[in-house]
């Protein structure tokens, strides 16, 4: 039949992706006697290929599911590759990849056997992750205005893991024959989640205090980042316009070839910011992220969470600067 490698980091979002994909394998057919499932810690992939290799009793197909692939080595997957070598035509194989690095010799044998990856997590850009969210939607039978799914959106961040509870409840709330509005969405999305880098630093480019502020807290509390993991963000961003000081980049090749990063829209709009504030805003940008990270070190007596929000708010000053020629 075919063979199925899931991806992802949020356990939630992978736990439905495997439920869908069986679901779907499954159709119709008696679960109970289709789907051998490993998981856990003390399987070995010896018994998952046996049951690989066990034709279907009494149904057409076996679904073969295990899970958190991801801990075994090259030496234990030996046996999985062979059997991805000839595999059973009446075995539908599906492996969850979990924690750890796959083997470099499983992935090649899934993709040699015309396997499907499949990725739980959201797409990262904007207008990919907003279609991302509308599918989700749909495939539980909701209808939300455009609104409704901003604020879904934004709201939850990176944190879409959150995404399918809310869906069921908002459901099992109000049916599948009404379209909500925000007012209606809003009561069941609890607290904010983490935001990706990229808001932070845009919020920051374009000025936007408030708003960085705001994407600066989520970071640290719902995305559980650290102050000096955001600081290494932030250094990042500046330490990129910083390489455009003084080369004279033209255009978007030339800004990507002194950054060392390939073209495309990152380096266009890193050179239309350094555009925008000048090479003094950035040197300035380093010199505040040098004295905060002596102050996260205890040159200041502040707590973090005041270090880093004067940062921020001094940094969006002036990312809101505009260079006067």
């Amino acid at each position: 039949m075919a063979s199925y490698l899931i991806t992802g980091d949020d356990e939630s979002l992978m736990l439905t992706a495997i439920g869908d994909l069986v679901k779907k394998l499954v159709g119709d057919g008696d679960r109970t006697m289709m789907v051998d499932d490993f998981d856990g810690e003390d399987f070995e992939l010896r018994s998952v290929v046996d049951s690989a290799q066990t034709p279907p009793f009494l149904t057409d197909k076996r679904v073969v599911v295990a899970r958190g692939v991801g801990r075994f080595n090259a030496d234990d997957v030996a046996p999985l590759v062979a059997y991805l070598g000839d595999p059973l035509p009446s075995t539908e194989l599906v492996l969850v990849a979990g924690g750890g690095r796959l083997p470099k010799a499983l992935t090649d044998a899934i993709k040699k056997a015309g396997g499907t990856t499949i990725d739980s997590a959201p797409p990262s850009r904007g207008r990919e992750r907003s279609g991302w969210f509308d599918e989700q939607i749909r495939g539980v039978g909701l209808k939300l205005d455009a609104q409704a799914v901003q604020l879904l959106t934004t709201w939850l961040g990176e944190d879409a893991g959150r995404l399918q509870g809310i869906l069921e409840t908002l459901l099992a709330t109000y049916g599948a024959d009404t379209t909500l509005r925000s007012a209606e969405v809003a009561p069941f999305l609890g607290d904010a989640g983490g935001v990706p880098p990229w808001d932070l630093t845009d919020a920051i480019d374009r000025g936007d205090t408030t708003v960085a502020l705001q994407l600066l807290q989520r970071m640290m509390r719902a995305g559980e980042r650290h102050p000096l993991q955001v600081m290494s963000i932030l250094h990042g961003h500046y330490s990129k316009l910083l390489a455009l000081d003084g080369v004279n980049a033209r255009d978007e090749a030339s800004a990507a070839a002194a950054m060392g990063i390939k073209p495309g829209f990152p380096a266009r709009k890193a050179l239309d910011q350094y555009r925008k504030i000048g090479g003094g805003a950035v040197a300035r940008a380093i010199a505040l992220l040098a004295q905060a990270d002596l102050d996260l070190r205890g040159a200041k007596e502040w707590p973090e969470d005041l270090v880093m929000e004067v940062l921020v708010a001094r940094l969006s000053r002036l990312g809101g600067a505009v260079v006067r020629r």
